[in-house]
């Protein structure tokens, strides 16, 4: 298994995108499966596209920050290092 950096990993998991267009509006729908419950839409493929990469950056980023592990994609795993910030006290 390779570790990849963030921003491969983002290329990962957009290689198994679907993109479908609404059933109901003038849509496209755009999905990751490779993570549970991530997916969004646009009103053309461009602005789905888009509309998922923040989707998926968002996804990754809540996940590592609570310490979950990442799904496995295309054979690699996220190689991430994560520390929460701490807040710093202010001195008057």
């Amino acid at each position: 298994m390779k570790a990849i950096t963030f921003r491969k990993y983002v290329t990962e998991v957009l290689k198994n995108a679907i993109y479908e267009k609404g059933e109901s509006s003038n849509v496209i729908i755009a999905e990751a499966p490779d993570l549970p419950g991530c997916f969004t839409q646009g009103r053309n493929f461009e602005e789905a596209r888009e509309n998922l990469i923040d989707a998926i950056e968002l996804w990754v980023t809540v996940g590592l920050k609570k310490g979950e592990e990442m799904p496995i994609v295309g054979g690699c795993r996220i190689a991430a290092d994560v520390k929460v910030p701490t807040k710093k006290k202010i001195y008057a």
